[in-house]
């Protein structure tokens, strides 16, 4: 198996630029596709807002991470943009979020335990202030931002805190850099992480 690096933060912190201009470089980028879980919920009906609706949900999503995740691990070296802890955060957090106290970890145990058997070698979480998300969101007409205001206030203070207990986590702060500085830093990044290990 090779290295596997993951991208990370807030949503409009951007992640999907730093992802194309890392794949331009021939770096093998495996972006976000959730497409093929959210037709599958749709198609059964599920409502996350209920407990029942909510694990079969996330079932799917998993899964559908682990596939992600088992095709990146073929390559030598890959970025995911997110990543499967991306999906273990939600997954425990998004409840409380709205206000419900569901036991998720019971619930999902062995998906979750399948999960984290997902190794990710190196995160790099690009990071930002509230204010600058919510300018970089209002000037990207491109993207469906519906989500924006619930992550950015509701989940995005928890994530980072969880991620900076991690020993494998790096942060970038991007407050006052250009794109292109951001993408050149993560580009630098990427070598460094996924150069072998001395021996």
């Amino acid at each position: 198996m090779g290295r596997i690096l993951a991208l990370q933060g807030g949503m409009a912190v951007g992640k999907t630029t730093v992802a194309r201009f890392l794949a331009e470089q021939g770096v093998p980028v495996f972006p976000e596709d959730i497409s093929r879980p959210a037709a599958r919920c749709r198609a059964l009906g599920l409502d996350k807002r209920t407990r029942e609706g909510y694990s079969e949900t996330q079932r799917l999503f998993i899964a559908n991470e682990i596939e992600r995740w088992q095709a990146a691990a073929r390559h030598p070296l890959a970025v995911l943009d997110l990543g499967p802890q991306e999906i273990e955060f939600y997954t425990l957090h998004y409840p409380a979020s709205i206000g419900q106290d569901w036991p998720v970890a019971e619930d999902l145990a062995p998906e979750l335990a399948a999960l984290r058997r997902c190794r990710v070698d190196r995160t790099l979480f690009l990071d930002a202030s509230p204010a600058v998300l919510e300018a970089r969101c209002r000037a990207d007409a491109t993207r469906d931002r519906g989500f924006f205001a619930h992550s950015t206030r509701c989940l995005l203070p928890a994530k980072r805190a969880w991620f900076a207990a991690r020993e494998d986590v790096d942060f970038l702060a991007t407050d006052g850099l250009p794109a292109a500085e951001v993408c050149r830093r993560a580009l630098d990044w990427v070598r460094r992480c996924g150069a072998p290990a001395p021996r």
